[in-house]
């Protein structure tokens, strides 16, 4: 027993550290396993919200259009002096009751034409007992069924509208029962309002369903209820007809509220609920998601616990074979290293004779050794580098050439008499300068950036044409954030010089955003492309090539954009450029997120 003990204070590393590495494994997979269920639920219900938000805006769309088309149907039947004839005359002659009926009919024919993208019936009652259905087949009430019907009471006591409600009808043998949605209008003399008759336009559920069968799938349905708590129409079939007060509780207070998505139990069952509310049906569009029926379609909890304890009981055991050969070879390398001068970077650990492992965590000191000395010298040549940056940014003054141009033209408008536009680009000339003859290592807002873009993009126009057109597209939380000082200005100039050489015209889109922490300037133009195979790669990042026989505003070039930027932020941010010959250039600039205390802060 004392042995046993011995041995085991002698590995007592090697049992903590297979402890410890024992009850985090379980304990990182449990919290892994239940994190990400979480997560993946969190994050279907976000996607389920704005995907279906989408998807109820197309079905309400299409069942609005269906209205649009029922509603004008209506009032050309309204209009008709032929069927208001047929419904409300008495006359009995045969002759002139044949030709009151072949003039509706005709008219009817050419009223429901706007009905023709839709399966519907149409059927007309006249206050005076005559009646006329476009199918008789299509639905089997009859005129008196009809006349005593709920539907053509409340139709008659709302006469300015249309109504939709749900009706039963029989199959052709008088006995199944079949759901369909009726659209119903009062027909009336305008100047009296005496009605003279009633017009239904029929629809069958499995028929109407065509709005929204598409966008359902098991646990995701799709209803409509009316204001009463009705359900009218819906792809679960046993729903419709049903009265539910609590879902109508529901959607009244989500509309009334304005949230995305309600959760409440159904049938039993704990659902999300998101509605549309359809004011020409007096309809709630509804959306139905089962959640333990989408969220066990989507994650296999079983399948994925199985899969981590396999995956724990693996690592276990070679964690276990590792670590016990580990840390037999540590003491020999903490041997090693406690005869190691601490003094100085040029000291290395002699591992050669050692095992495995030791000489892996050997070499990786040695290693760190080294790389010290590399990054000093770096360091040093960083520091170089940044004097020549500097230096080289002192060279990026507006070249003399743009501004006798620019005179120039200024000179050719005032002498065509053209003194309000001449007036506007010496005006531009002057806001450009005051924002670039400056330290060029100055940072500005994006408002004052976009400022100096948009007069630059003016003189453009004053002197060569508004062929290429500029467009901008900036986010309104990303003008304060700060960028260095004529960082878009040379792509816009490279842009408008050499993208449309062949293209008579094009245009260029300017746009910056906020994406995740970073600040995202893009430079877009759809002009001629250019081969970035044959373009220079500097640092992993693809820059073109460019090659100019003057200077046309200044001499940043595009390189000197992209090192300017990995000097002052790090190497991760910089500049991307992306091109098709024929479609066009796409310049990304990505820069941190700094305001100018934040600015003032680093600088400190």
């Amino acid at each position: 027993m004392k042995e046993e003990l011995a041995n085991l204070n002698k590995r007592s590393l090697f049992v903590k550290l297979f402890l410890v590495t024992l009850i985090s494994i379980i304990t990182v997979s449990l919290l892994s396993v239940a994190i990400t269920i979480r997560m993946s639920e969190n994050l279907f219900l976000k996607t389920f919200s704005i995907t279906n938000e989408k998807l109820l805006g197309q079905v309400k769309s299409d069942l609005e259009a269906y209205n649009n088309a029922v509603a004008t149907s209506a009032t050309l039947v309204a209009q008709s002096s032929g069927v208001r004839k047929y419904l409300s005359s008495s006359e009995t002659d045969s002759v002139s009751l044949s030709m009151q009926t072949y003039a509706m009919t005709q008219r009817i024919k050419t009223i429901i034409s706007n009905l023709s993208a839709y399966d519907v019936g149409v059927t007309l009652v006249g206050a005076n007992g005559r009646s006329y259905t476009t199918d008789p087949w299509y639905w089997t009430v009859t005129v008196d069924e009809l006349n005593n019907h709920e539907i053509t009471k409340q139709t008659k006591a709302n006469p300015r509208e249309i109504l939709y409600q749900l009706y039963y009808d029989r199959d052709q043998e008088g006995a199944e029962q079949k759901p369909v949605l009726v659209a119903s209008k009062a027909l009336y003399e305008p100047y009296t309002g005496n009605i003279y008759g009633t017009l239904y336009i029929t629809f069958r559920d499995q028929d109407f369903q065509s709005f929204y069968e598409n966008f359902t799938s098991e646990g995701n349905d799709v209803l409509l209820m009316s204001s009463r708590g009705q359900i009218i129409s819906s792809n679960r079939i046993e729903l419709i007809g049903q009265h539910v007060p609590s879902l109508l509780h529901a959607v009244g207070m989500q509309e009334k509220s304005g949230l995305g998505s309600t959760s409440l139990s159904f049938e039993g069952r704990k659902i999300t609920v998101l509605s549309e509310y359809l004011p020409e049906f007096d309809f709630y569009l509804v959306n139905l998601l089962d959640r333990e029926t989408a969220m066990g379609n989507m994650i296999n909890v079983k399948t994925m616990t199985l899969m981590i304890m396999s995956v724990v009981l693996l690592s276990l055991i070679v964690v276990y074979l590792i670590t016990r050969k580990m840390t037999k070879s540590m003491r020999e390398l903490v041997h090693h290293m406690s005869q190691i001068p601490t003094s100085g970077f040029n000291q290395r650990v002699d591992v050669s004779k050692s095992g495995y492992e030791v000489e892996e965590l050997g070499n990786a000191f040695n290693y760190v050794l080294d790389e010290l000395n590399v990054y000093v010298d770096r360091l040093v040549e960083t520091q170089k580098e940044q004097r020549k940056a500097e230096l080289a940014a002192l060279e990026m003054q507006i070249n003399p050439h743009f501004l006798y141009n620019t005179l120039a033209s200024v000179k050719f408008l005032v002498q065509q008499g053209n003194k309000e536009k001449a007036a506007d680009t010496i005006n531009a000339l002057i806001t450009l300068l005051q924002n670039t003859v400056s330290n060029v290592q100055s940072a500005v807002t994006v408002r004052q950036e976009l400022d100096t873009l948009k007069n630059y993009v003016f003189i453009n126009h004053v002197r060569y044409g508004d062929r290429i057109r500029v467009n901008y597209f900036i986010e309104p939380e990303s003008m304060d954030y700060q960028i260095p000082k004529l960082i878009l200005q040379p792509f816009i100039e490279n842009a408008f010089f050499h993208a449309f050489n062949h293209k008579e015209e094009g245009t260029i889109l300017i746009m910056i955003s906020v994406q995740d922490d970073h600040l995202v300037c893009e430079v877009n133009d759809n002009g001629d492309g250019m081969d970035i195979g044959s373009a220079e790669t500097v640092e992993g990042k693809t820059l073109p090539v460019t090659k100019r026989n003057r200077k046309l505003f200044s001499g940043i070039g595009i390189q000197n954009v992209d090192h300017r930027l990995r000097f002052m932020y790090g190497d991760s941010y910089g500049v991307d450029i992306s091109s098709v010959i024929g479609e066009g250039t796409r310049i990304k600039i990505t820069i941190p997120l700094l305001k100018q205390e934040e600015k003032d802060v680093k600088a400190g």
